[in-house]
């Protein structure tokens, strides 16, 4: 069995076509939409091609017209995003993102998986470390053999006592920036974080094509440049 692990598309199409196509399966740990110019086509592509999904703070602020809770430096590129993007999806596409799951499970080969957005305990909104502690006590009240999680844009793979965690980064918006995106796959018993190159300049030219305000689009090319914002004193990281 062979998955392709994702997560955080972020509505950036030329990052989701350059994914590997040889897989039985493909999961999706949540926000496909926001910061992107392709919405409509990245839930699409998610529709057609994934087989367990989980939804992203992103997914759930589109889908309930809810705030996202981004961290400060991010959170101007949300609103205007959202706004773009709420336009953009259809009423069925907003109906397909309310409906996704918080936590999803699955059973591969004797083995269990656990996938959230965030963490078990708070699936759309904790931003964790790979470090952090926390992670044992989550694993360990969880029943599974492999926890999944995004949210932060930076993979990891750490075994954290009987199990392993791992984040796959961001396919649409990586933190190695500079046109990557990251995966993981799944594949005779282990895990192997990845990434690939995409277009960034075919990006790029639709996000200067946005309905958003010039900084807004001075700042998400940043992010796909740099794979991050300057922190501003006071604000702190995302």
């Amino acid at each position: 069995m062979r998955i392709l692990i994702t997560s955080d598309l972020h509505a950036n199409l030329e990052a989701v076509h350059s994914l590997p196509s040889d897989y039985d399966q493909l999961w999706v740990l949540g926000d496909i939409v926001n910061y992107g110019p392709n919405p409509g086509e990245v839930i699409d592509f998610v529709r057609e091609h994934a087989s367990l999904v989980v939804r992203g703070n992103h997914d759930d602020a589109i889908g309930y017209d809810r705030n996202p809770q981004c961290s400060a430096l991010y959170s101007r590129l949300a609103e205007e995003t959202g706004r773009f993007t709420t336009a953009v999806v259809s009423d069925e596409q907003r109906e397909y993102l309310r409906g996704l799951p918080l936590i999803a499970g699955r059973d591969v080969v004797g083995i269990r998986f656990l996938l959230c957005h965030a963490t078990p305990g708070d699936p759309l909104h904790e931003y964790r470390p790979a470090h952090s502690d926390l992670w044992a006590r989550d694993a360990g009240q969880k029943f599974c053999d492999v926890l999944l999680a995004g949210h932060t844009h930076i993979p990891f793979c750490r075994t954290v006592g009987a199990r392993l965690v791992a984040n796959p980064g961001s396919v649409g918006q990586s933190k190695q920036g500079g046109g990557r995106a990251c995966y993981a796959i799944w594949e005779d018993g282990h895990l192997r974080l990845e990434s690939t190159g995409y277009p960034i300049e075919e990006t790029v030219t639709k996000l200067r094509n946005l309905p958003v305000s010039p900084e807004v689009q001075d700042e998400l090319e940043t992010v796909l440049r740099t794979g991050a914002l300057p922190v501003v004193e006071g604000q702190g990281p995302i």
